[in-house]
């Protein structure tokens, strides 16, 4: 690897997750880099779009031209391109706001689409949105598909906690992935924020791996409701299992369930 551009993409993410201002001391500090090398680094990074100082503390943020590769991004990215009908059909089905993610750095889920609930009321756009994978069903239902080994060494890494439900021993985790694999979905309650619910299943490409998950998210006491989840569920599964069929998966290779 090349030291420089690993430490350039080390500065870019300390300022995502640990910002939004960091000083050049504060970000050696993180990079584990001397000041005048990290310096230089800002200053080709400010150069090219991606970061930029502000003038008042003379820290720095990122820049405005990572929103234009992250928007190349998403436009090239797969599961978002063909999930926008599904995620619309399953919004309109379940009355719920749909997420489309990808895994991340095996610790977080990548919101790489949302379909807005129909109705009204105020919705935030959460495109771009990282959440820790065992925080949310979209993280769960993809893992618990992925290869056991990968899979053990995902639960024997940092596990966040977001809430107080927020699911963070390893056992339990293990015990609901398994239960997932039974059920071809995923829940969430209240782990990612209170008040806060989801539904996730899993997207299959055409080899049997997960490429992502689309699932459902809203308020607790109308996803979780003894009424209405197992119907949130099967809407879930149903989308999940034929946007895996445009991904050329076949029909068994997701799970088996009989309702």
């Amino acid at each position: 690897m090349v030291q420089s551009v690993q430490r350039a993409a080390r500065i870019l993410r300390e300022l995502s997750t640990s910002g939004p201002r960091l000083g050049v001391t504060e970000l050696a500090e993180r990079v584990g880099a001397s000041k005048p090398s990290v310096h230089a680094l800002l200053r080709t990074l400010e150069a090219e779009g991606l970061v930029r100082q502000e003038k008042e503390t003379n820290k720095y943020l990122l820049g405005p031209a990572l929103l234009r590769l992250g928007n190349s991004y998403l436009e090239t990215q797969e599961l978002r391109s063909r999930s926008v009908a599904w995620a619309e059909t399953l919004a309109e089905r379940s009355g719920e706001a749909v997420w489309v993610a990808v895994l991340d750095d095996d610790r977080h889920m990548f919101v790489v689409h949302h379909a807005f609930r129909h109705g009204s009321g105020v919705q935030i756009l959460e495109l771009g949105a990282t959440i820790p994978w065992n925080t949310c069903a979209l993280g769960k239902s993809l893992v618990a598909f992925l290869p056991q080994q990968r899979q053990k060494e995902i639960l024997a890494g940092p596990l966040a906690r977001l809430t107080g439900k927020s699911v963070v021993e390893p056992a339990v985790l293990a015990d609901q992935l398994a239960e997932t694999r039974q059920t071809g979905y995923a829940l969430e309650d209240q782990e990612s924020a209170l008040g806060e619910a989801g539904i996730a299943s899993p997207v299959f490409d055409r080899y049997g791996e997960p490429v992502g998950a689309i699932g459902i998210v809203g308020p607790v006491e109308r996803l979780l409701s003894e009424a209405d989840r197992q119907r949130h569920a099967v809407a879930v599964r149903e989308v999940a299992t034929l946007l895996s069929r445009e991904f050329g998966a076949g029909r068994g290779v997701a799970w088996r369930v009989t309702d």
